[in-house]
């Protein structure tokens, strides 16, 4: 059955679902959702979307929103396809789950700030708060500078196996390197950019940039 994604191929929470559903290989369709003509806010989005935000997934009759909550859903239920993306042991789980919550919380929201400053709100006619921005920038050092402490010990975040962890910052990671022009903070750091050249290599990342057409 092939899984219906609704959200723009350009951001970032659709990208990854699609690169964990790519991963695991898993048949999709695209069901574009134009965010500039407001249609994440309109009634047929919002039931399957109350928070009015993309993605939402329809899997047959199931349903299921925020993109975290998808990726885990799909590395499960095809647990045995592709990667092993949630990782084999209880403890190994938890710590993907661990670094999976870092994502969230403590890198995510700066990238969130800092695309909404410089990428969404100047098209609007909005100047972009650059003191915000740099403000971001200043504690993504700190949070990879503890990146680059943890990829000194293991290949990728939650150990030596590709997982969710690692998966869930691409998106992200690819906005500082090509659109904010703030790649030194991932080129500076040795472990950093070693886990960048990995994990921005894996096939179904360029599978998918390619769709995206970036």
């Amino acid at each position: 059955m092939v899984v219906k994604v609704f959200g723009p191929l350009n951001s970032g929470c659709t990208q990854r679902v699609l690169a964990c559903l790519l991963e695991k290989e898993v048949a999709f369709e695209i069901v574009h959702i134009d965010l500039d003509q407001g249609e994440h806010k309109r009634p047929d989005f919002l039931v399957r979307q109350p928070f009015g935000k993309v993605p939402a997934v329809e899997d047959g009759d199931f349903r299921l929103f925020e993109s975290r909550a998808i990726v885990r859903y799909y590395a499960a239920k095809y647990a045995e396809r592709g990667a092993n993306l949630l990782g084999k042991t209880l403890e190994e789980r938890a710590v993907v789950d661990q670094w999976l919550e870092v994502e969230a919380h403590n890198f995510n929201d700066l990238i969130y700030t800092m695309v909404l400053q410089l990428v969404v709100l100047p098209p609007m006619g909005q100047p972009g708060d650059l003191a915000l921005v740099h403000s971001c920038e200043q504690k993504l050092e700190k949070v990879f500078d503890i990146y680059e402490e943890r990829l000194s010990k293991g290949k990728y975040l939650a150990g030596d196996s590709f997982t969710l962890a690692d998966l869930t910052h691409l998106p992200s990671m690819r906005f500082l390197m090509n659109e904010a022009e703030m790649g030194h903070l991932i080129t500076e750091r040795k472990h950093v950019h070693e886990w960048w050249e990995d994990i921005s290599s894996r096939p179904a990342w360029k599978k998918l940039m390619s769709l995206a057409g970036f």
